[in-house]
């Protein structure tokens, strides 16, 4: 076993050390949560998760702060965006709570034929089986309240892989579920590379597989998936935006701000294509450049730091030959276009970057958002759905005709109408579409996905 060395997103220092486990251990680990699921006198009735997660959520406001800290260290979230993140990861357990209380099956009703007369049916909702979470970096904390504390809602055990740039968080909310009262082995964490993930995943004994990352990495892992194996995958998107000229400009402004620069641009459906109509495209312009010129980029830990750092300084490399290529090819740039540090790059604005630019077609999960014209709102429409992605998308309108006829027309699993494409509750489907994804988050979503909806039909006996 080799040593993983994490560190802070933004000053590279070490924070914590872990081993990587081999394969023998992740398959012991495995083991141990397939036997919980066998064993039915093992199961945690209702009553019990209900009591570990009221607990959990107790023991994370009591530590909110340290708990916020240790995320903005590793991720390099703004504090204030962490302390929200971990108030969020509270009310996510919560939700939980309130859906299982929710979780139940219906009467099939069997008098509609004469071959089902006499019968009487009803089904129930039962746990799946073994989880396996795969997670990502960008909400280290609260992405495993949504993958893991799910698996628990649902009564299923699970096996939780985080992203190994941050795993600090996901170890902490697992120590807190076994304190809570959660059996160790109904819940570990594997710290693992991904040759001893690509084996969990294939293998039979994983019932449901949950999974956070790009869409080449997720697309690979489902073909390795056992026959039967269900599964989640939460990609990325190219978010568009379209703000038509009778829109609120300064309304809309701050939250475009906000959608495209939240996390350094690190958010699955962070504004990254804005279409304006030319009618009111030089003030949006102008006063989108000022919003984000006005950014304070820096140390997450200062209260005053609107924008963090990229997770690795790699990052900042490919971010910074994106806009490269897209500035070479003809876009303009309007702000930003530079490192601050090797962590660290300014929130960028780039005016009509080429349609075959990355920047205008892929996700560049970094702080850069492109600004385009139109005066069709037909071509728009069709700008904004050319990539192979289907998310989040948003309309800025006063006219309501129009934002519900847009909000059909735009791709994307939810399209939100004068709001940024980054909104978000936890109680809300949500997931993406084509390369975006497959299948539906969302607390309670994800609850019922780690359950099986079973039947039992009952015959009625003549009498004698």
């Amino acid at each position: 076993m080799s040593d993983l060395e994490v560190l802070s997103a933004y000053a590279e220092t070490r924070l914590e050390s872990y081993a990587l486990i081999d394969d023998a251990s992740a398959m012991k680990a495995l083991a141990r949560a397939h036997a919980c699921y066998q064993d039915r006198e093992q199961w945690i009735p209702g009553h019990l998760r209900v009591a570990i997660l009221e607990r959990l959520a107790g023991a994370i406001t009591e530590r909110a702060d340290e708990l916020a800290k240790q995320a903005a260290e590793e991720g390099g979230k703004p504090l204030v965006d962490s302390l929200l993140e971990i108030k969020r990861g509270v009310e996510g357990i919560k939700t939980a709570i309130h859906e299982l209380w929710q979780l139940r099956g219906e009467e099939v009703r069997m008098d509609m034929t004469p071959a089902s007369a006499g019968r009487a049916a009803y089904t129930y909702r039962e746990p799946r089986g073994v989880v396996l979470a795969i997670s990502a970096f960008n909400h280290p904390f609260n992405l495993i309240i949504h993958q893991v504390i799910t698996a628990v809602a649902a009564g299923c055990p699970v096996l939780v892989k985080p992203a190994l740039t941050t795993p600090i968080s996901c170890e902490a909310i697992v120590n807190l579920l076994h304190e809570a009262g959660l059996p160790p082995d109904w819940c570990q964490m594997l710290i693992c590379d991904n040759d001893v993930t690509a084996k969990l995943v294939s293998d039979s004994r994983v019932s449901f597989l949950t999974f956070i990352g790009s869409a080449p990495v997720g697309w690979m892992l489902r073909s390795k998936l056992a026959p039967g194996t269900g599964c989640a995958l939460e990609h990325g998107g190219v978010a568009p935006a379209i703000v038509h000229r009778d829109a609120d400009i300064d309304d809309a402004v701050p939250l475009l701000v906000k959608g495209g620069f939240y996390h350094a641009g690190q958010v699955c459906v962070s504004v990254q294509r804005i279409y304006a109509h030319e009618e009111i495209f030089d003030e949006l312009k102008k006063k989108l450049v000022a919003g984000t010129v006005a950014l304070t980029v820096g140390d997450p830990l200062d209260p005053s730091t609107d924008v963090g750092p990229l997770i690795l300084a790699r990052e900042v490399e490919r971010v910074e030959s994106w806009v490269r290529e897209a500035v070479e090819g003809g876009g303009s740039l309007l702000c930003g276009g530079e490192r601050i540090s090797r962590t660290c790059y300014a929130p960028t604005i780039v005016e009509e970057p080429p349609g075959d630019a990355r920047l205008s077609s892929a996700e560049i999960f970094g702080p850069v958002v492109a600004l385009y014209r139109y005066s069709d709102l037909d071509d728009a429409i069709r700008r904004a759905n050319a990539p192979d992605t289907f998310f989040q998308a948003s309309i800025f309108t006063r006219d309501l005709d129009l934002a519900l006829d847009v909000s059909r027309r735009l791709n994307g699993m939810a399209v939100m109408v004068n709001d940024h494409t980054a909104f978000r509750v936890d109680w809300m489907p949500f997931g993406g579409h084509r390369q975006s994804g497959l299948g539906l988050g969302g607390i309670g979503h994800s609850i019922r996905e780690m359950t099986l909806e079973r039947m039992t039909v009952i015959r009625r006996r003549e009498r004698e």
